[in-house]
């Protein structure tokens, strides 16, 4: 018996499925006689995906070093299926350039350059990542099981056809059986919400340039004139990459200009002036480039796996009102701890005398400041929650050159904070920020979350995640601030807010750091991705399963009508909010894809998993972080990729086949 399964997305996500579906065959009766098929479906190239392809520009990085970088799975990884060890990408590399991997020889031109010269603590280009990622779809399909067979196609799924088995359509008009179906594609285009589409329509009509959201590699800036006025918004990675491609990819460049790795920017004169705010008002933090010179600190501590089951037993959870004191304590315990143990001469006391006194308190207790003033005489090394969250929040002047000014002492502060070894009490709550997100992940993953709270706070804390643990490296920072001195970049601070002045025929730019301030510009960058939606996928398999109701959108009831994780589309109105009794019912829109969390289903408008239709990744309810991870992390993305690839061999084996029925 032969029997298939399509997996549509055969970037990192797709290749990390099929290793693990690979792996756990054996166990599930999969061999001759009983033969699986993988079909990896995708119109970039297998293994990089579209993310991490080889034609983008050289100058792009990743934002994670080498060493911390891998695809496979270690003796951390707490899952069902085996555990299949393999190199980090600095592994790789070294593996590479030492002829240790047969078949494998350094790549010509600068990439093989890059590879000789690659040290653990590197910042790889993103051209050297679809290398390595390359080279692990190459190895899993090398070392795949007896009767397991992978067969890649490189072209768009379009639609689903029923039957059984059920067909994929691809755009080339063959169709795939798919005894089951998954969807992992990563991140997904949406069309522009009615708000885009009327700046698009607003720059149309006065002869301005906009643009929407979308992955900036994508991007066509060569339409954006050199000394052009550039308003952009956001400051996350996106922004980190538009400054890439407008200044270095225009010919542009960076010289020494100091002894502690200042720079200067060298200009090429075709550089725009882009002027950038966002609702923070500064850029992610950089990536820490130390080592912990403590131990490393005993996590979970105060927020574990019993700690979510208790919260999933009471139910009616708020994430800011009962999670976020127990969040902050966890990150405090990882920061302090590394503080204490790798910079004793900056505290007072003992350390276990100070983490007994600290598992008493409750984070926002004046008796945890007390304990902290009293042990850390340095306010620069209290962790301040809310000064991180809104730095600016208490900074508002009418000299856009006094913001110029803040923002890179801010900048230089935080760069310092992240590259200067005496800092390293930061690295220590960035391990406990990852055990944090991979808590509240699980707890996201249950009904515990009020309709409210999910539609409210997840998105802060991704937000906030996002900026601490998901920036750009330290010399990207350090360009940027080359690039402020030189005043091509211009800080516009937070609570940035961008208006079509109709009169004017221009956009224009304010902020809450700047009083009485404007910019006004005819050219407008939305420097972030775009916001998910089902209903506005681009994506035409996933607009096509929308649109025949095989699956939903999630909708959250903020109004206390409909069940506690999501609303049928059957009570939706255009405007999300529909009459109901003597109040309003407000729905909102997550625009994720809902999943049934314990396996990754698909949930169908009536609310029904589907036995043999499966998502994973950052368009689903269930948010999985990146498909690739930092060695010896319990990675999250690791254990749903065994979790699907699991469900999906239970479904597709027949019983009487499998080792453990």
């Amino acid at each position: 018996m032969r029997r298939s399964v399509v997996v549509v997305g055969a970037g990192p996500r797709g290749a990390g499925v099929l290793e693990r579906l690979a792996a756990s065959a054996g166990e599930f009766g999969v061999g001759p006689g009983a033969e699986l098929d993988v079909h990896l479906v995708d119109p970039y190239p297998p293994g990089a995906g579209r993310i991490w392809r080889h034609e983008q520009s050289s100058l792009l990085w990743m934002n994670s070093m080498a060493a911390d970088v891998t695809m496979f799975t270690d003796d951390s990884v707490r899952c069902d299926g085996p555990i299949v060890p393999g190199p980090s990408l600095y592994e790789w590399a070294q593996q590479v350039r030492e002829g240790r991997l047969p078949g494998e020889s350094v790549p010509p031109g600068p990439v093989g350059d890059e590879l000789r010269a690659l040290g653990p603590a590197t910042f790889a280009t993103r051209r050297l990542q679809s290398h390595y990622l390359d080279w692990v779809l190459r190895h899993v399909e090398a070392t795949l099981p007896a009767g397991v067979h992978a067969h890649r196609h490189r072209t768009r799924a379009v639609g689903l056809v029923g039957g059984s088995p059920q067909r994929v359509r691809l755009a080339t008009g063959e169709e795939l059986d798919a005894d089951a179906l998954v969807l992992a594609s990563g991140h997904l285009d949406a069309d522009p919400t009615p708000d885009e589409q009327d700046l698009v329509a607003f720059a149309v009509a006065h002869g301005l340039r906009y643009f929407p959201p979308e992955q900036t590699t994508d991007t066509d800036l060569d339409h954006i004139p050199a000394g052009e006025t550039v308003i952009a918004r956001g400051m996350g990675l996106a922004f980190v990459d538009l400054v890439v491609l407008l200044f270095e990819g225009r010919g542009g460049g960076f010289a020494p200009d100091g002894p502690d790795g200042r720079l200067r920017y060298v200009p090429s004169g075709r550089e725009p002036v882009l002027h950038v705010g966002s609702g923070r008002g500064v850029p992610y933090h950089a990536k820490t480039e130390y080592a912990l010179r403590g131990p490393r600190p005993p996590l979970p501590r105060f927020l574990g796996p019993d700690d979510v089951a208790g919260f999933v037993r009471r139910g009616g959870i708020d994430l800011r009102r009962d999670v976020w004191p127990l969040m902050a304590k966890e990150v405090g315990w990882g920061y302090y701890h590394e503080l204490f143990h790798g910079h004793p001469y900056r505290v007072h006391g003992t350390w276990d005398a100070f983490a007994a006194a600290y598992a008493e308190l409750d984070w926002y207790s004046d008796a945890r400041t007390e304990l902290i003033a009293s042990s850390v005489p340095d306010p620069d090394d209290h962790l301040d929650f809310e000064r991180i969250d809104r730095p600016l929040r208490d900074l508002c002047v009418d000299d856009p050159d006094a913001l110029q000014r803040a923002l890179r002492e801010y900048i230089a502060d935080d760069l310092a904070r992240h590259v200067d070894e005496r800092y390293t009490a930061e690295l220590g709550a960035f391990v406990a920020l990852l055990s944090v997100f991979a808590q509240v992940t699980e707890l996201a993953g249950t009904d515990a979350l009020t309709p409210a709270s999910r539609a409210r706070d997840l998105s802060w804390w991704q937000n906030l995640f996002s900026s601490l643990a998901s920036g750009p490296p330290g010399p990207r920072l350090r360009q940027l601030l080359a690039l402020s001195r030189a005043g091509y970049v211009r800080f516009l601070g937070a609570g940035l807010v961008v208006e079509a002045d109709g009169d004017a025929g221009v956009f224009r730019a304010r902020s809450d750091s700047l009083d009485g301030v404007e910019v006004e510009a005819r050219t407008f960058v939305e420097a972030r991705l775009p916001a998910p939606s089902v209903s506005g996928s681009a994506d035409p398999m996933l607009a096509a399963l929308h649109a025949d109701g095989q699956l939903d959108e999630e909708v959250l009831d903020l109004g206390g009508g409909c069940p506690t994780q999501a609303c049928s589309s059957a009570v939706r109105s255009a405007d999300a909010a529909v009459a109901h009794g003597e109040g309003a019912v407000v729905l909102h829109h997550t625009g994720l894809v809902r999943v049934r969390p314990s396996d990754y289903r698909l949930v169908d408008d009536d609310g029904e998993a589907h036995p043999t239709r499966f998502a994973i990744g950052p368009h689903t309810n269930v948010r999985i972080p990146g498909a690739f991870t930092r060695p010896n992390t319990n990675a999250l993305s690791f254990r749903a990729n065994d979790a699907v690839a699991r469900a999906v061999l239970a479904q597709v084996v027949p019983a009487a086949g499998r080792l453990s029925a």
